[in-house]
């Protein structure tokens, strides 16, 4: 059995930034401990595997880090889409994920665009463990996303938030059942609205470079403190990326570029 693989760098317009992900095209699913080995022998935040269905426009869509499943990912459905894109007449596709959560995808010229569900946060106290790992002495605000538990922290300086180098096994301690830590600041460059990062080493690599998956939650927060629907967003991440955010009710678009890096096919693969 062969795979058809790409790498595909999301979020930025440049090859070598963004975030890199996997994406398998596959015939039929594969069972999960053998989409894990692949994932883990990419190595890479994600790696996306897309099904093809009865339709040439929908598609079934798994994502797994090197460490387990993901239910749902940004920046590897921005890769996925912007393969599909390449060898399709269509400008709108659909994803279901493990969630049966549907996932449109439209491209317009280079920019692809993803409508995903906007998820609440509530208040949350964050143990000193996990600020000391970080190295922050102080947050502005902290909250907890439920359904992707996830830890947000705004933080007052963007340059600070650049600067942040965790120790992530200490971080890796500090706290149990959660897939990650966000951070985030007002931006200090005029071009951005907010800045932020990303560590979840509980779930997958200690940094993901550049993340679309938490505007599930990060778009609304921005949205209601900055009073705009419409927001351009930037990660702080060493290969940076950015993106545009917009909120509407119960939805989030997030716009973005790709870039495909290499394409290949993975050999010699058992369903097994």
């Amino acid at each position: 059995m062969e795979i058809k693989t790409y790498i595909v760098d999301s979020f930025t317009k440049e090859q070598f930034k963004g975030n890199p992900a996997g994406v398998c095209l596959l015939e039929y699913e594969l069972k999960e401990d053998l989409m894990l080995s692949i994932a883990q022998e990419l190595g890479l935040s994600e790696t996306a595997f897309v099904t093809k269905t009865e339709s040439d426009q929908k598609f079934a869509i798994r994502y797994f880090s090197p460490k387990k499943e993901i239910p749902l990912c940004g920046h590897a459905t921005l890769a996925a889409a912007k393969v599909l894109f390449r060898h399709s007449k269509h400008h709108e596709i659909h994803f279901i994920n493990i969630e049966q959560l549907k996932l449109v995808v439209r491209a317009r010229q280079e920019e692809i665009t993803m409508e995903f569900p906007v998820y609440d946060t509530i208040p949350f106290e964050t143990p000193a463990k996990v600020l000391n790992a970080l190295g922050l002495d102080k947050v502005i605000n902290t909250r907890f996303s439920p359904k992707n538990k996830i830890i947000l922290l705004e933080i007052e300086d963007a340059l600070e938030l650049s600067n942040l180098k965790p120790d992530f096994n200490a971080l890796l301690q500090s706290y149990a059942d959660i897939n990650g830590v966000l951070v985030t600041a007002r931006s200090s460059v005029a071009q951005y609205d907010y800045q932020y990062r990303y560590f979840w080493p509980w779930s997958g690599t200690n940094e993901d470079p550049v993340t679309g998956g938490v505007q599930t939650f990060l778009g609304k927060y921005w949205s209601e403190k900055l009073h705009k629907k419409t927001m351009q967003a930037f990660q702080s991440s060493a290969r940076t990326g950015s993106m545009t955010v917009e909120v509407e009710d119960d939805k989030v678009f997030i716009s973005g570029h790709a870039v495909i890096v290499f394409e290949g096919v993975l050999s010699g693969m058992n369903n097994c």
